[in-house]
């Protein structure tokens, strides 16, 4: 009895692990070749005041979409401030250097203390995690007044 509640639970993990949504390396969301993540505005190098900006965030060859919708070349923004990009097979942090647009926003408004920034643009699937291959945008500088 005791051996076949063992294998009965071995059985339960091996289909568990078998389970790309629960695999740590499940296959990533894969992305048009030619998709490109840009920021239109703040152009690079400006020189803000007032403590608030928008950032108006655009894609190419790709869509934009909602968290947890999972269809073919789409996605979410996330905007990183002051940071490198995060690995990339891994679910993309949540706190202040990694702002999540789960809603499908394409613009924001972001309030920065004085001083230089950096900004870069890195989208996400339905999980969060970042395509295959990346979409990511160039990081640029801004400062604010």
């Amino acid at each position: 009895m005791l051996r076949r509640t063992v294998l009965g639970a071995l059985a339960s993990i091996a289909a568990l692990a078998a389970d790309a949504s629960f695999s740590a390396g499940r296959a990533r969301t894969p992305a048009p070749a030619n998709a490109q993540a840009y920021i239109i505005w703040p152009p690079d190098g400006a020189v803000l005041s007032g403590g608030k900006l928008w950032v108006r965030m655009g894609l190419r060859n790709m869509g934009v979409c909602p968290k947890g919708i999972d269809m073919p070349n789409v996605g979410h923004h996330h905007l990183l401030i002051d940071t490198d990009l995060p690995p990339l097979d891994q679910e993309i942090p949540s706190d202040r250097n990694h702002l999540h647009y789960g809603a499908g926003e394409t613009d924001a408004r972001v309030e920065l203390p004085p001083g230089k920034h950096t900004l870069q643009l890195l989208m996400g699937d339905y999980n969060h995690v970042p395509h295959d291959p990346p979409v990511y945008s160039k990081k640029i500088t801004v400062t604010m007044k």
